[in-house]
């Protein structure tokens, strides 16, 4: 069992940046890959990023491509989304997932989520 606590959403301005934080506890962090999805309203749930158990592995949503990079410190027990150049069609809510098996950009795949965090890209 593992639980995942987001953090790190807001409102930022077009072309700005943020950071989103994913806290995981309960079992070692580093027996799951981990992935970052999305959902906009009236949208289904989307693929963003996921990175495998020892971060040696990325794979990015074609749309997020250049602009977001995943990372993972098993130590501290993290995983990051560094958006940049953000767009008004990144709104969106934001969720952490982990599963225990390799990386997929498959959201039915994924046996662990957290609670979302909203992230808005508004002038």
């Amino acid at each position: 069992q593992v639980q995942l606590v987001e953090s790190g959403g807001g409102l930022v301005q077009p072309g700005g940046s943020l950071r989103l934080s994913c806290a995981t506890s309960g079992r070692t962090q580093g027996s799951y890959a981990m992935g970052w999805f999305r959902q906009a309203p009236g949208k289904e749930r989307e693929f963003v990023a996921a990175i495998s158990r020892r971060g040696a592995a990325t794979l990015y949503g074609d749309s997020v491509k250049g602009r977001f990079a995943i990372s993972r410190d098993n130590v501290k027990n993290m995983v990051y989304l560094q958006m940049n150049s953000l767009k008004p069609e990144d709104t969106a809510v934001y969720y952490c997932a982990a599963r225990l098996s390799g990386v997929s950009i498959t959201s039915t795949a994924y046996d662990y989520w957290g609670q979302g965090t909203q992230v808005t890209v508004s002038s």
